[in-house]
C-alpha cells in the first residue's frame, strides 16, 4: 500500500525523496526536507475539525494538534479509531493547542493603534511546557516513536528543551539537552531539570549549540527535535489551522510571528501553500517576521543592509554564497547575537531558506524591534491579562511599529502568535522599577 507521505527536499533543482522510516531531516544535496503528501484533503474536513471540538473524552479530538489529524496523518493511521491513533500518536492528554486560539486585547490594540475588533493575538503559552514548542514536540515524538528511538536530542535557548524533556519524560525517553551557557532563562532551564533531561551546558551561543548537538546526534545515535527536523513543522502548522477555525477560514490580512530559528515563520509559509492549492482559502494573509535588533539576520539580509542587495527566495535558488558571506564576516568582526529576549537571540537561523520561501509566496516582510520596544509589548500583553515572554513582545510592537509607517491599515486583520509565557520574572520586575517605561508600575514604600 502506498504510504501517505514522504519527506522530499525543497530545494527546486533536487526534489529528492525519502521515505519515512529513518531519521534523516537533510537531503544529499544539504537542504532540508518538507513533509509531503499524497492525497489532497477535502474542505469537508472543517465540519468533522468543528465536530471534534465536542471531544467526548477522546484527547485527540479535544489536543489543539491532533483534531486536525487528517491534515498531518503522515503515519497513515484510521483517524477515527480511538486504538489506533492511542497507539501511535503522542499527546500529553489533549492538552497541546488545547487553549490556544486568537484573542482580542483591547488595551494592546490601542497600544498598536489598531482597531479593537480586528487585531487578535494568539498565546501559545497555554501549552502544557509553556510555549509554542509543543505543537511541534507531538508530531515528532510521534515520528519518533514509529522508529522506536530511545534517546532525544536538542540544542536549545529555553522552549525547545522545556517542551523535549516534557514529551520525553511522558513517553519514557532519554533527553540530551545542549544549552548555551549563560543565556537560557532560568524558569525554563528548570523545567529541562525538572522533566530529567541531561543538561549539556556549551560555552558560546545558541548557534554553537545547535552544531555541536547535530554532531553528537550523527556520531552518538539519538534523533533531533530542533526545527531542522521536518515533522517539528507539521505539528507547529496548527497554529494556523486554529487562527483559520476561529475567522471561521476567513484568512486575515496579516499573520505575524516573533523571529528566531525561523521554524514557525517556514511553518506558517508551508502551510498557506497548502491550503490554498487545496483550494481551502482564496486569499493568502501577508506573514510579518519581527526580528529583534540584537539578532537581527533576516531583517538585514532580505531589506539590503548587508552589501546593497536584498536576500530573496528568487524562484528557488536564493543566493546561498551571499549568506555565507554574510556569516563569515559578522564572525570575522566578533558579532554575535546579543538580546534579552534570549528566545531569539540566534544568529545564524537553520530555518532561513524556508523562511525566504515563506515571505514570497505570502509577499510578507521583516521588521525589527528594539528591547526596550519588546518589553513594552510584553508588558501591554500582561496588562490585558495574559503572560507572555519577552520574544513575544516583538509581535505587539512589530505590528505598532508597521502601524505608525502606514504599512498595517488600522482596519487590517492581524493575527499575532505570542509564543510563549514568561519564564525570566526578572524582566518584569526590572522593567516595571523603572519608572520610566511606558507601562511601568513602580512598587511604592509605604
Amino acid at each position: 500500500m502506498l504510504h501517505p507521505a514522504s519527506k522530499k527536499c525543497f530545494n527546486v533543482s533536487c526534489g529528492l525523496e525519502y521515505d519515512l522510516y529513518n531519521d534523516i531531516y537533510l537531503c544529499s544535496c544539504g537542504w532540508l526536507l518538507d513533509i509531503v503528501y499524497k492525497v489532497r484533503p477535502s474542505s469537508n474536513l472543517i465540519n468533522t475539525f468543528f465536530e471534534r471540538r465536542n471531544h467526548g473524552g477522546n484527547i485527540y479530538n479535544e489536543s489543539g494538534v491532533w483534531r486536525f489529524r487528517d491534515l498531518i496523518n503522515f503515519v497513515g493511521i484510521d483517524n477515527e479509531d480511538f486504538d489506533s491513533c492511542a497507539r501511535v500518536l503522542v499527546s500529553l492528554d489533549g492538552a497541546e493547542g488545547r487553549l490556544s486560539r486568537p484573542y482580542k486585547m483591547t488595551k494592546a490594540a490601542e497600544y498598536a493603534h489598531m482597531n479593537h475588533d480586528t487585531l487578535f493575538l494568539q498565546p501559545e503559552g497555554y501549552n502544557p511546557s509553556g510555549s509554542f514548542k509543543d505543537n511541534g514536540m507531538a508530531t515528532a515524538l510521534t515520528h519518533a516513536k514509529m522508529l522506536k528511538v530511545k534517546r532525544l536530542v536538542c540544542a536549545s535557548t529555553g522552549n525547545t528543551s522545556a517542551s523535549a524533556a516534557m514529551y520525553a519524560a511522558n513517553e519514557d525517553m532519554e533527553c540530551d539537552v545542549y544549552v548555551p551557557r549563560g543565556e537560557i532563562a532560568p524558569g525554563k532551564l528548570g523545567q529541562a531539570f525538572q522533566f530529567g533531561a541531561q543538561v549539556m551546558q556549551v560555552s558560546g551561543t545558541f548557534d554553537d549549540a545547535l552544531s555541536i548537538s547535530l554532531r553528537n546526534c550523527r556520531e552518538g545515535g539519538g534523533y533531533t527535535v530542533n526545527s531542522v527536523n521536518p515533522f517539528r513543522l507539521e505539528g507547529q502548522k496548527t497554529i494556523v489551522y486554529r487562527i483559520m477555525e476561529y475567522l471561521d477560514w476567513n484568512p486575515p490580512d496579516w499573520i505575524v510571528y516573533p523571529g528566531g530559528a525561523l521554524g514557525n515563520s517556514s511553518s506558517c509559509g508551508k502551510t498557506l501553500m497548502e491550503l490554498y492549492s487545496w483550494g481551502w482559502i482564496k486569499k493568502i494573509p501577508r506573514l510579518v517576521i519581527a526580528n529583534s535588533s540584537g539578532a537581527n539576520t533576516l531583517y538585514e539580509l532580505v531589506n539590503g543592509f548587508f552589501e546593497g542587495k536584498k536576500l530573496t527566495w528568487n524562484d528557488g535558488h536564493p543566493d546561498l554564497e551571499m549568506i555565507k558571506r554574510y556569516y563569515s564576516y559578522r564572525d570575522s568582526k566578533g558579532m554575535f547575537p546579543k538580546t534579552a529576549a534570549t528566545a531569539i537571540q540566534i544568529g545564524k537561523p537553520a530555518n532561513i531558506l524556508k523562511a525566504l520561501r515563506a515571505l514570497d509566496f505570502t509577499q510578507g516582510i521583516v521588521t525589527q524591534v528594539n528591547d526596550k520596544e519588546m518589553s513594552d509589548g510584553m508588558s501591554i500583553v500582561g496588562l490585558n491579562g495574559f503572560d507572555c515572554e519577552m520574544a513575544s513582545g516583538s509581535v505587539p510592537a512589530g505590528i505598532r511599529k508597521l502601524r505608525d509607517e502606514e504599512t498595517i491599515k488600522k482596519d487590517d486583520v492581524v493575527v499575532g502568535i505570542l509564543t510563549g509565557r514568561q519564564k525570566d520574572p526578572r524582566l518584569s520586575v526590572q522593567y516595571h522599577t523603572e519608572a520610566s517605561n511606558m507601562f511601568a508600575r513602580p512598587p511604592r514604600i509605604e
